[in-house]
């Protein structure tokens, strides 16, 4: 009868650990590959509009702090500690919308020097079918009414917001504090009319509450923004 032919201890073991060693290669794979695949992708700005919007706000705060700190003055310090605290809340809403957190995007818009004023029409221009009392308290030149209009100024800017609380209102690099600015939103038309309280590094940057009154859901940019200077 032939002999039956039996492993030695030593290879039976060296078998059995190869063996085992190729299984748990491949089920590290296989799990390596499903929690790939299970990670959500973080966005940049070029993938998404609400990460643009965020990483354009988080760009403008930091030059505005960049710019204090390049010529500061006895306010500085204030304003850069509520910048970087600012910064801190868009850092949040980044990570919560899945985008690259710390991705700062600069307004794209150059800062323009302020346009000459334009002369008004006269009043022979405009028909009219009587005259106009100056004192007529529904004349449109209060700068208060959202449906006055004024002078365009920065073409081609676009609108984000500081992420500054308070009533309404705005932060320019070229207006003054008590400057009126209107700011419409050329995909809803909607628009709001506000007071420059403070200095930003953009043409017209608005709070929290100014940027409620003319955003589009979910999105943190206007690009297609009408800024208007009408006091």
């Amino acid at each position: 009868m032939p002999r039956r032919r039996t492993l030695g201890t030593k290879k039976t073991v060296a078998l059995l650990v190869g063996a085992a060693a190729v299984a748990g290669g491949g089920a590290f794979t296989l799990a390596a590959t499903s929690n790939a695949a299970s990670s959500p992708r973080t966005l940049s700005a070029a993938d998404s509009t609400v990460c643009q919007g965020l990483a354009t706000a988080l760009g403008t705060n930091q030059t505005f702090i960049d710019g204090q700190r390049a010529a500061p003055d006895a306010q500085s310090e204030a304003r850069i500690a509520n910048r970087e605290a600012v910064i801190a809340q868009i850092k949040v809403q980044q990570q919560a919308s899945g985008c690259s957190v710390g991705e700062s995007a600069q307004d794209s818009q150059a800062a323009q020097p302020e346009q000459p004023e334009q002369p008004t029409p006269s009043d022979s221009a405009v028909p009219s079918a009587g005259p106009t009392d100056p004192a007529d308290p529904a004349d449109p030149a209060d700068p208060g009414d959202p449906g006055v209009s004024g002078q365009q100024v920065c073409a081609g800017s676009t609108v984000t917001l500081s992420g500054e609380a308070g009533a309404p209102a705005a932060s320019s690099n070229q207006f003054p504090a008590g400057t009126t600015l209107k700011v419409t939103n050329l995909d809803n038309a909607k628009s709001t009319t506000v007071k420059v309280t403070s200095v930003s590094g953009s043409c017209a940057l608005l709070n929290d509450a100014a940027f409620e009154q003319v955003r589009e859901p979910g999105k943190f940019l206007i690009r297609r923004a009408l800024i208007e200077k009408v006091g």
